[in-house]
């Protein structure tokens, strides 16, 4: 049987996050309700984080150590060039000969080498001058370009920055390429690691980071039974926003290889106008349009679930949810996120919900938000819808679908 040539499947992802590394780990840490955040403490004050854990904060030290080019690298370009690997090796990629690995890659990030960024810049404040590598190694390019030279590729390589959306968009941008016919396979995805203070600080000055401490001024108790980030509680009445930090990245290619993990049914996108800054409207207009995008060619009754943006602010989550009301009217399919479990991971963030839909799609179960209730689960998962969202209303849907 001849394979279909005018759809384009994702052949493996590959990630680094709270949750984990491979996806059995990851689906069984999806499987019970305990959050994997922490109480981290940033300059001098205990904040609810989204921290990979001590095995895997050393699987990255290990590759920067791995290589003296490397120990000059930020951290988000180091938790890129680990998913890329892992991510190339699942696809089969990384025993193509070298004359044809002449894919594409575009792996970006909202605030790219933020730790190294801040610690150059604190550097130049003490002493008015700085380091050699302050440009090099801080240029947002330097992603997918350090990407390319770790895996000795050929094709076309480059980040960019659409904030909370960056990893879709570079979806879109994989998907535009290969339907273009200048590529048939390309890299994908975002890369982040916020945790520093300065960032965190930006975070709480919009008035949307989760408060580390209860109505009675005590510290939140029973980890595994609160949830600082209450992603998709429509019931909260205050911002409980997380930052976590990770990247994922996936292989796409042309047509429908064996094994592919998923087919990209549709792609939506869209900006709304804004009023302020970090505004979206009451109704998400910018989702409704790229959720209508992506369903063009769909009857909205066969999407079974949604994974949501939901960044666990009160407007972000309610707008969001209005937006599949005025798309699905009262038929709604299951809502989901993952936020609540491991934070907001800003640009790599499209991309983990996309895993999360990969997994649901291959274990056939959905993943339930614990304070949400859903009418029903579905008992088939055929097709689900992604959502991210970004400062500046740049909205992107994806609509995946079981092979």
């Amino acid at each position: 049987m001849e394979l279909p040539t005018d759809k384009i499947s994702i052949t493996a992802i590959a990630s680094i996050s709270p949750l984990g590394v491979t996806l059995e780990e990851i689906w069984e840490n999806y499987q019970n309700t305990d959050h994997c955040l922490t109480l981290q403490e940033i300059d001098k004050e205990s904040v609810w984080t989204g921290r990979l854990s001590q095995n895997l904060q050393q699987k990255i030290t290990d590759l920067k150590e791995s290589d003296s080019k490397y120990q000059h690298l930020d951290h988000s370009v180091l938790y890129a060039l680990f998913t890329a690997r892992n991510a190339v090796h699942r696809a089969g990629w990384k025993s193509l000969e070298r004359s044809d690995k002449n894919f594409g890659i575009n792996i970006g990030s909202s605030r790219g080498a933020t730790g190294l960024f801040e610690h150059f810049h604190e550097d130049y404040l003490k002493h008015n001058r700085t380091p050699s590598l302050t440009s090099p190694t801080t240029t947002l390019g330097n992603i997918s370009s350090w990407v390319a030279h770790d895996l000795g590729t050929d094709g076309p390589e480059f980040s960019h920055s659409i904030t909370c959306s960056t990893a879709l968009h570079a979806l879109l941008n994989g998907v535009a390429w290969i339907r273009s016919g200048m590529a048939d396979k390309f890299l994908v995805g975002g890369s982040e690691a916020p945790l520093t203070p300065f960032t965190i600080s930006q975070m709480k000055a919009l008035k949307i980071y989760a408060s580390s401490v209860d109505s009675e001024n005590s510290f939140v108790a029973e980890r595994s039974r609160s949830y600082p980030c209450r992603a998709l509680d429509l019931d909260k009445k205050r911002n409980t926003m997380v930052l976590g930090e990770g990247a994922s990245v996936a292989c796409l290619e042309k047509g429908i290889p064996h094994g592919a993990l998923a087919v990209i049914e549709g792609i939506g996108y869209a900006t709304e106008l804004l009023e302020h800054n970090v505004s979206i409207s009451a109704d998400a207009r910018c989702f409704q349009k790229s959720m209508a995008m992506a369903l063009e060619n769909t009857p909205k009754e066969e999407v079974d679930v949604i994974v949501m943006h939901a960044p666990g602010t009160l407007k972000g989550d309610i707008s969001e949810c209005n937006a599949i009301k005025k798309i699905f009217y009262n038929d709604l399919p299951f809502l989901t996120t993952n936020k609540w479990k491991i934070g907001h991971t800003f640009g790599a963030s499209g991309m983990l919900n996309i895993e999360m839909a990969i997994l649901m799609l291959r274990y056939q179960k959905a993943i339930q938000v614990p304070f949400y209730k859903n009418t029903a689960e579905p008992k088939n998962i055929k097709k689900v819808l992604v959502n991210a969202v970004g400062f500046g209303g740049n909205a992107v849907s994806v609509l995946l679908a079981k092979v």
